[in-house]
């Protein structure tokens, strides 16, 4: 079973399909398949992995229409002649040319769609619609709609203690790790410890927020200082699997039987409409007592499950 539409095809066959007719629209069939998802990757153990999410931090983008024979330079401050807002060039710029993209950061105010720009000597106009902004200045990252939760922010590049040549980690692997026949493990590791204590003390770990209905992760950390376009930063969260890109989802057992348990309910909920109905050769339609049924079952799965369901370690999402 490799695909949504076979799930949806042993679901029909195991309530009676094609010797019962399963009066169940399409478009309901679908909706409960997507419950189904959300519930079992919400709570199945296997519904959800650990992941390392990498991301380059992005700096913020100025189109314009216009050409000039000159360029703005790295550290420039642009203005716009009508709002007064401005931007502090990242990237150093080619000859600035019409559609030509130019990377900023630290922009304050909101530009005005036409307006010029200048940094005082060099005068170029922005196009419709031209700001994008970047991670620094948004001071978020967007996430996809598959990260459920967030434990930590795991490196930044300037967000904790350097590592230079005067740094208390590069000396000790230069005097004592270079040969560990002559090194005690146990003096590295309680010097490790310490250090990373007194890093912990007095750096700390970034302050994170974030709630997978924004798809935003939030980064409580000093934008100016610590972020650097271009580079990139881990996150430590957990990922709901893509059924498009992980097929054996769809022949997950439990989540077979909850989709057929959800059909039946739908189907049973169509049934009750015509409660006590008398059909040619004297046949009723008992919608309700098949709509109990379906609850039970769907009660006793998600109870199985959240009762054995393996534990998680707490995360923001």
């Amino acid at each position: 079973m490799a695909s949504r539409e076979s799930l949806k095809q042993y679901a029909l066959r195991a309530l009676g399909a094609p010797v019962l007719e399963i009066n169940v629209d399409d478009d309901q069939l679908e909706d409960r398949i997507d419950d189904a998802l959300a519930y079992w990757h919400k709570y199945h153990w296997d519904g959800i992995e650990k992941f390392y999410l990498k991301h380059m931090i992005t700096a913020s983008r100025l189109e314009i229409t216009t050409s000039t024979a000159d360029s703005f330079a790295v550290g420039n401050t642009i203005t716009g002649a009508t709002s007064g807002a401005t931007a502090r060039v990242t990237k150093e710029g080619a000859t600035l040319s019409e559609g030509t993209t130019i990377i900023v950061r630290d922009i304050v105010g909101t530009f005005t769609d036409g307006e010029e720009i200048s940094n005082g000597t060099v005068t170029a106009t922005l196009d419709t619609n031209a700001v994008t902004l970047g991670d620094v200045d948004n001071r978020y990252i967007e996430t996809d709609e598959w990260i459920y939760g967030v434990n930590r922010l795991l490196s930044f590049a300037n967000a904790n203690s350097s590592r230079n040549l005067f740094d208390a980690r590069f000396q000790l692997y230069l005097r004592d790790m270079w040969d560990l026949r002559n090194a005690s493990i146990i003096n590295y590791n309680m010097t490790m410890t310490h250090l990373q204590m007194l890093d912990m003390e007095l750096n700390g770990l970034p302050m994170i927020r974030f709630n997978k209905l924004q798809q935003r992760l939030y980064l409580d950390v000093d934008w100016e200082e610590d972020a650097n376009p271009g580079e990139y930063i881990v996150v430590d969260c957990y990922r709901a699997l893509n059924p498009a890109e992980f097929s054996k989802v769809w022949s997950e057992p439990w989540l077979q039987f909850h989709v057929t348990a959800l059909f039946k309910k739908q189907w049973a909920t169509n049934l009750k409409k015509f409660q006590g109905l008398q059909l040619p050769g004297g046949v009723t339609l008992d919608g309700q007592t098949l709509y109990l049924e379906a609850m039970q079952e769907i009660q006793d799965l998600e109870t199985e499950l959240l009762n054995d369901a393996a534990p998680l370690e707490f995360f923001v999402g």
